[in-house]
């Protein structure tokens, strides 16, 4: 009896498996802590469906999917005109969760917050600032002893949505930036190393004393990293907050949700925060994965938003809810 029992949960099994509907996505580090739960919390959910994602960087997820080897992607930068027209299908943006790019640093020693208007960031990416006892620095944060130790400036090496976010932001604030160096997925950085993916640049931050580089909050808050809070527009430091991020969301949402959202009015508001994209075939090739995807989406705007706060992304906008509902159902 026993042997029949475990013969007819193997047979089981391999129908089970043989019936399982795989679909594949690949893009934006940015937001891969929360894809990750929602994607393993959505499979466990549903039997028979899984839903792989592959960490690659914005870049990367825009080529595959414009390539068709995956059935969806994910950005923290919308995709151009250029890209849209090089596929096949209409390719939908669905906003998922807000983040925030903070500056963060490896100082030993520094217990003190550090501060940095747009100003510095700028002076700091462009090397013009490149030691951490400059005056410009010492001038902006009073009473906090900044070391005689050079300033390390690293960023990704990637395509990335990260980088888009905060040359967006650079090239709004400063017109020096916006003239030699622009904002893109890539950019030619004009000092330092360069690490893949948000986790790379983490990973560097931690190693090296002196350094600075950028990733999303939810980087910073995991892996214990120092990270400043950034001048606004109306004058006030606000640090990267769900509540500050959240406040950023104040520019009107086009039709088709790409959006920059950078360097925003407000009080309260952090400076360098974005939404972050899924790149969704409107019509996918297969029906079945098409079904998957409406109905991942579908969940993602109800259970999945109420576990973004737990991994440090704000949830969209409760305005944003009915009309994403109605993009959503057009996708098959």
């Amino acid at each position: 009896m026993t042997r029949t029992l475990q013969l007819l949960a193997c047979a089981l099994a391999l129908c089970i498996g043989a019936s399982a509907q795989w679909v594949n996505g690949a893009g934006a580090t940015f937001p891969n802590p929360i894809y990750q739960k929602w994607f393993t919390e959505y499979s466990a959910a549903h039997p028979g469906v899984q839903i792989n994602y592959q960490s690659l960087g914005s870049g990367a997820g825009i080529r595959q999917l414009i390539a068709g080897t995956v059935d969806f992607g994910a950005s923290d930068s919308p995709m151009t005109n250029e890209q849209l027209s090089k596929c096949p299908v209409r390719i939908l943006h669905i906003p998922t969760v807000l983040g925030a790019v903070v500056p963060s640093y490896n100082i030993p020693g520094l217990n003190q917050e550090l501060r940095f208007t747009p100003e510095l960031l700028a002076g700091i990416f462009l090397g013009e600032i490149d030691n951490w006892n400059d005056p410009a620095l010492a001038e902006v944060n009073p009473g906090v002893k900044l070391p005689d130790l050079p300033i390390v400036v690293v960023h990704r090496s990637d395509a990335s949505g990260s980088t888009y976010v905060l040359t967006d932001y650079l090239s709004k604030v400063s017109p020096e930036w916006s003239s030699k160096v622009g904002k893109n997925t890539g950019v030619h950085w004009p000092v330092g190393p360069g690490a893949k993916g948000n986790e790379g640049v983490s990973g560097v931050l931690r190693q090296i004393e002196g350094s600075l580089g950028y990733i999303e909050l939810n980087y910073a808050v995991q892996n214990h990293i120092s990270y400043g809070l950034v001048r606004n527009k109306s004058g006030k430091f606000v640090k990267a907050s769900l509540d500050s991020t959240t406040a950023a969301a104040t520019a009107k949402i086009p039709a088709d949700y790409r959006v920059s959202i950078t360097d925003p009015d407000g009080n309260d508001a952090y400076p360098i925060a974005s939404f972050t994209w899924l790149l969704i075939p409107q019509q996918s090739r297969d029906a079945a994965k098409g079904k998957v995807l409406h109905d991942f989406l579908l969940w993602m705007l109800t259970d999945g938003q109420r576990e973004a706060a737990a991994l440090t992304y704000a949830p969209l906008p409760k305005q944003m809810i009915q009309p994403l509902q109605g993009t959503i159902d057009t996708v098959h």
